[in-house]
């Protein structure tokens, strides 16, 4: 049973940076190294919606609205994932999770597609 932890979250103000990191556990690297690994968010009022995926050979798909501002990496290694979030806006403000799931996936920013998540961590930005 893979089990994820967020954490990072915070308050911070308009402009400010934070790095969310999302540890997994109760797999092995071999295993973790096969997975495909995303990050989601739900902001008040809204669906959960995608931010960024990164496949088992590194390489990354993000939502097109926050290109730029948020980068997802991973540390096979450490069995971590990461989150850089840049000039945080307001609107940013909600809940973080991070998730993940075995075998192919279609849609990877699609929050169907994931059978395991975290507790999420929360990030509020002020004005």
């Amino acid at each position: 049973q893979v089990q994820l932890q967020e954490s990072g979250g915070g308050s911070v103000q308009a402009g400010g940076s934070l790095r969310l990191s999302c540890a997994a556990s109760g797999i092995d690297l071999r295993d973790y190294r096969s997975l495909c690994l995303a990050w989601f968010r739900q902001v008040p009022g809204k669906e959960r919606e995608g931010i960024a995926a990164i496949d088992t050979d590194g390489s990354a798909r993000s939502t097109d609205s926050l290109k730029g501002r948020f980068t997802i990496s991973r540390d096979n290694a450490k069995y971590i994932l990461y989150l850089e979030m840049n000039n945080l806006k307001p609107e940013d403000t909600g809940v973080y999770y991070c998730a993940t799931s075995r075998g192919f996936l279609d849609s990877p920013l699609l929050p169907g597609e994931y059978t395991y998540w975290g507790h999420g961590a929360e990030v509020t930005v002020s004005s």
